[in-house]
């Protein structure tokens, strides 16, 4: 009986010491920590990816209405989300264009002929007729440097600060 008490104390014990919990511990917040880094990156990339498809079926749009109205520039934009409207002075006669559109809400896309921007906005797309992007893409030239072509200026998100200006010609 003695012996077998004996055996009992001095056998192998099964289990994690406290060192090993916390060096799992320590392994899995380290994991958790770069996850919750890179997730908000991933997505902030997914929404410029999306803004810059938005922008091309908005530069497509332009372009088939200029073929299909001889050469005309669109004077406006209307419609209801996710259809961009691109039309003439009166998006509910003559003849129109549609970008359907993933983001963008169409309330938030202009039209000007001014090259002066607005401040920047990642939810917002400007497009500024007879005008053309500057050499870099993230501006226009003067208003009126060419009198077939629209640029399209949009604002990505960035991880701080003020958003790149993009640029973007029909």
């Amino acid at each position: 009986m003695i012996q077998n008490l004996h055996k009992r104390k001095t056998g192998a014990t099964s289990g994690f010491t406290i060192i090993e919990v916390m060096i799992v511990l320590a392994i899995a917040g380290l994991i958790m920590l770069i996850v919750f880094l890179a997730v908000p990156a991933l997505q902030r990339n997914a929404r410029n990816t999306q803004r810059k498809n938005d922008v091309g079926a908005i530069a497509s749009g332009i372009a088939n209405y200029i073929d299909n109205n001889g050469g005309t520039l669109p004077a406006s934009v209307g419609g209801t989300a996710p259809n961009l409207l691109i039309c003439g002075a009166n998006c509910t006669t003559g003849n129109t264009e549609t970008a359907k559109l993933g983001l963008y809400d169409p309330a938030n896309v202009t039209v000007q002929t001014s090259a002066t921007l607005p401040a920047a906005n990642a939810d917002a797309v400007v497009i500024v007729l007879k005008d053309t992007c500057n050499a870099t893409n993230t501006g226009v030239n003067a208003a009126g440097s060419s009198s077939r072509s629209a640029a399209i200026v949009y604002w990505t998100e960035n991880g701080s600060g003020t958003p790149p200006t993009q640029c973007t010609e029909q």
